[in-house]
């Protein structure tokens, strides 16, 4: 559908005061703020999203249990697959991003990458059902060896995986940021309902998910695998169709015909590293002839101002960056700091789909005489906990903080970011405890050299850890949507959403590179690791014990560096 073209009748140009600036309709025509946009349009998106999220917990919430189970891997190899999966994920939103951003506008990537989703899932589906798997050996009970299906299939099911990743990167960012670009920062009232949108996008994402972790983990451990990848590739065909008919309805951004933002900031710095020589006088000059005002944050990193100027000594137009560009760099630089610190919080959210999954697994997961909850579900206390406290802080705790503190959004982005990491770290403390209290359990009842049966402990114990991440989720997750959106140039709102999903990316890898450290630091001489796949010989309490560490001491730098962020102009928080 074209979002291009002449502009309509008169009788169709809605009033002036009524106009959106900066937007078009779905036939190029001024939009009218009364007609197009705000929460109508965003109920598509997030049904949209819904169904997209759906779709890929259907697949990350119980890929380890895939791994480990018909594709016979060890828990750390498993483990380790799954970060690098997740990582991967999270990392590519950067290039769909820069894609959409620079050439083919969130709208048109959104299709784009939904046809490739909905191809990735029917392979991946595809790969699940061959009879090779089916014929497999792998989760026979009595055969406690690894075992492997053959290579090509392996090969056919991580592609088919990883063609999932590359449309979740277009995906990802883009929705959200359309989302988002239907509601007007300039409009006091449509700034406050942008602000609930992040909100109650995430509450939406959380009971897609929710469902997801109650109905589709139960069909891939207890039906099929093949199912159980069927049914999300089914649901991206709907969230495709749902998409396309809201189209009549959504804010189009007008195209900018200057070059890609991503190419202009990188512009500065290069341009900025050409002229290291430059002193700042020549600069100062430079900017007092031009008349350029200060802006917020002009004083930090100066040496970016230097892009003001072309190594020759020419002001000639093209050749030097504006005060824009340059500030809209040190807007972008200003956020490494940020998203360096919150890493930590990204290994830790790693863990609810790998190693608490595994925990869970080994405990006693009855109820009644004859049903076991799969041990995956149990990351629904995340989504639960997201659903209850999200109407809390969004109608109450905002209300409340807004009395006392006379902000608009009741706390700043990055107080609301530090809370959440407040409660990742105390949710690692208890995973360790409980994971002690495990190990106690198998030791006390002779079970350390019975992998398979299972420990006398109830799986609610795990609850608490879960329910406490959802709490952090609620803080840190939203908080960092809606900063990274916030905080990035207008034209680069996507990649500021992509950065905040690389966190995570970036996140997962490390998490993959410090289970592998230590697991051969640990696993010396012969002895067992804290990762071994008898769990009752492990020490994943360790592990927790040493994340926690990590949190706390990210947590102390992240208040340091929140203190000294200086907020975009137009930012009013």
């Amino acid at each position: 559908m074209s979002v291009t073209g002449e502009a309509s009748d008169a009788a169709e140009i809605p009033l002036l005061d009524d106009v959106v600036d900066g937007v078009i309709d779905y036939k190029g025509r001024p939009v009218a703020r009364s007609k197009f946009g705000r929460w109508r349009s965003a109920s598509f998106i997030i049904g949209v999203e819904v169904a997209e999220r759906f779709a890929y917990y259907g697949i990350s919430s119980n890929l380890i249990s895939y791994l480990t189970g018909p594709l016979g891997q060890s828990t750390a190899t498993a483990a380790e697959n799954v970060n690098a999966w997740s990582g991967t994920a999270s990392l590519l939103p950067l290039l769909g991003a820069f894609v959409a951003d620079s050439f083919l506008g969130r709208y048109r990537t959104i299709i784009f990458s939904s046809l490739l989703y909905i191809l990735g899932l029917g392979l991946l589906t595809l790969s699940a059902v061959l009879p090779s798997f089916s014929s497999s050996d792998c989760l026979n009970a009595t055969n406690v060896s690894p075992c492997s299906p053959p290579q090509l299939q392996v090969v056919f099911f991580f592609f088919s995986l990883y063609l999932v990743a590359v449309a979740q990167g277009g995906h990802k960012p883009c929705v959200q940021a359309f989302g988002a670009d239907q509601f007007d920062s300039q409009d006091p009232q449509e700034r406050k309902a942008k602000s609930s949108f992040f909100n109650w996008w995430y509450f939406s994402l959380c009971a897609g998910t929710l469902t997801t972790l109650w109905i589709l983990n139960y069909i891939q451990d207890n039906l099929s695998w093949g199912l159980g990848f069927g049914i999300p590739c089914i649901m991206m065909v709907f969230a495709l169709a749902i998409f396309l008919l809201g189209s009549i309805t959504y804010r189009f951004g007008i195209k900018s015909e200057e070059k890609s933002p991503i190419i202009r900031i990188g512009r500065v710095f290069v341009q900025a590293a050409r002229n290291w020589r430059t002193t700042s006088s020549a600069i100062a000059m430079e900017e007092e002839a031009k008349g350029i005002l200060p802006h917020p944050g002009s004083d930090q990193f100066k040496f970016l101002n230097k892009a003001l100027l072309a190594p020759d000594g020419s002001k000639e137009e093209g050749k030097v960056c504006s005060i824009n560009e340059v500030e809209d760099a040190k807007a972008v630089l200003r956020l490494v700091p940020i998203w360096t610190t919150c890493l930590v919080y990204a290994i830790v959210f790693a863990q609810s789909s790998t190693f608490f999954t595994k925990q869970g697994a080994t405990m006693d997961r009855s109820i009644g005489p004859s049903f076991d909850i799969p041990a995956a579900t149990l990351q629904s206390f995340i989504s639960l906990s997201i659903i209850v406290f999200i109407p809390i802080y969004d109608r109450l705790f905002v209300a409340i903080a807004r009395a006392i503190t006379q902000e608009p959004l009741g706390i700043t982005m990055l107080q609301r970011v530090g809370t959440g990491l407040l409660f990742s770290t105390i949710s690692m403390v208890i995973a360790a405890m409980v994971e002690g209290k495990r190990l106690e359990t198998a030791i006390k009842y002779g079970l350390v050299d019975k992998p398979k049966e299972t420990v006398p402990m109830s799986i609610w114990w795990l609850v608490p850890q879960y329910a406490f991440f959802g709490i952090a989720d609620v803080f840190t997750m939203v908080g960092l949507q809606e900063f990274f959106y916030d905080q990035m140039p207008s034209e680069l709102k996507s990649v500021g959403l992509s950065l905040y999903l690389s966190i995570f990316g970036v996140g997962s890898f490390l998490s993959s590179f410090l289970i592998s450290v230590v697991e051969n630091i640990t696993g010396r001489d012969g002895q067992e690791s804290w990762f071994s796949s008898n769990l009752n010989r492990a020490h994943i309490d360790y592990f927790y014990w040493l994340l926690a560490g990590l949190s706390a001491v990210a947590l102390v730098a992240y208040v340091y560096f929140a203190k000294t962020y200086i907020y975009r102009k137009e930012c009013t928080i």
